[in-house]
């Protein structure tokens, strides 16, 4: 399985240095469509849930997936699913420090500066969405997954996890990049953010960031005018985040919540039809670390995250084939 891994990269490699653009993980089902009757294609592809060919998540008939997987818990906020639930409220309040903000006009002001429709309600037969989920640790040093990495449809990257210098390990595309405002970052123009809001402050300053500046600091001092494009920019659901922590990792502890790589993950499984993993976990010497740091430090502490629940589950999904896992060499 590991050997099939690595040649699988190494084609993809060899893929991005030819001068001809070759496809390999999907097939276009409208394509079908024209070569034959769609009666031969229904009988072909009976209700085929996506177009991808390697793995497509929406077909997955497994029952411990079908048991946590909840299609129906949208991943991002919009003007039509805001309204929180009180039992989801007070646990998304009780994250952080409770706030006296009006939800309400929050998000209000929120929508009245991005968009506020349903992002990502597009899954079907003809759609075939590649993710890759890029963390942050010292295994991807020397893997060459660059290439690999760039070749998918979208490339979640999180919080300030730099690129430049290291982009034949960890590739030079970023499509989304996930964050909250202690760990933000300026974004080109063609970089979606995903604000992880841990708490009311935290939709208040994305509004803020993107305005007045008027937010200076959440726990500390924080950027106060965000350079991201409006249209990009997306609020990840406290619905969802809560959804992630008790159905996916069954945390008992309102101390406790998921770790920012294990929500982009779940979220990444909601919004793509084949998703690959890179930068989690320990390097090939079981260091914990960031591939950014130029002294590493070991870091097995998890803080509030349950990070050995994590784990297990990230294996889980591998063990299952729902995602393919990719630890460097």
């Amino acid at each position: 399985m590991r050997l099939c891994k690595y040649l699988k990269v190494i084609f993809m490699v060899l893929l991005s240095a030819t001068i001809f653009t070759v496809t390999v993980h999907k097939v276009s089902y409208e394509h079908f469509k024209n070569l034959v009757n769609n009666s031969m294609v229904d009988h072909i592809f009976p209700k085929e849930p996506c177009a991808c060919v390697e793995r497509c998540l929406a077909a997955s008939d497994d029952e411990w997936f079908a048991k946590r997987f909840r299609k129906d818990v949208s991943p991002v906020l919009a003007l039509s699913n805001s309204i929180l639930p009180e039992h989801i409220f007070k646990w998304w309040q009780s994250l952080q420090s409770r706030s006296t903000a009006n939800y309400s006009q929050v998000i209000k002001e929120l929508f009245s500066v991005v968009p506020g429709e349903e992002w990502y309600r597009d899954a079907g037969p003809s759609r075939c969405r590649t993710c890759a989920v890029v963390g942050n640790s010292g295994n991807l040093l020397g893997s060459h997954y660059g290439p690999f990495i760039d070749n998918h449809d979208f490339v979640f990257r999180m919080n300030k996890a730099p690129v430049e210098g290291y982009e034949k390990d960890v590739g030079s595309r970023t499509t989304h990049r996930i964050m909250y405002p202690e760990s933000a970052s300026h974004l080109d123009n063609n970089t979606h953010l995903v604000l992880l809001p841990f708490k009311t402050l935290d939709i208040q300053w994305v509004t803020s960031a993107l305005t007045d500046g008027s937010i200076k600091r959440t726990r500390f001092k924080v950027i106060n005018q965000l350079q991201a494009t409006r249209d990009k920019v997306m609020v990840m659901h406290p619905a969802f985040m809560h959804y992630v922590h008790n159905t996916w990792l069954h945390i008992k502890s309102r101390r406790s919540y998921p770790s920012t790589g294990f929500l982009v993950l779940i979220f990444a499984m909601h919004v793509c039809d084949e998703v690959n993993v890179f930068g989690f976990g320990a390097n090939s010497k079981g260091t914990w670390h960031h591939y950014f740091e130029n002294t590493p430090k070991f870091f097995k502490r998890t803080g509030k995250h349950s990070g050995g629940i994590e784990r297990e589950t990230i294996l889980e999904l591998q063990k299952r084939k729902l995602i393919d896992l990719y630890t460097g060499w």
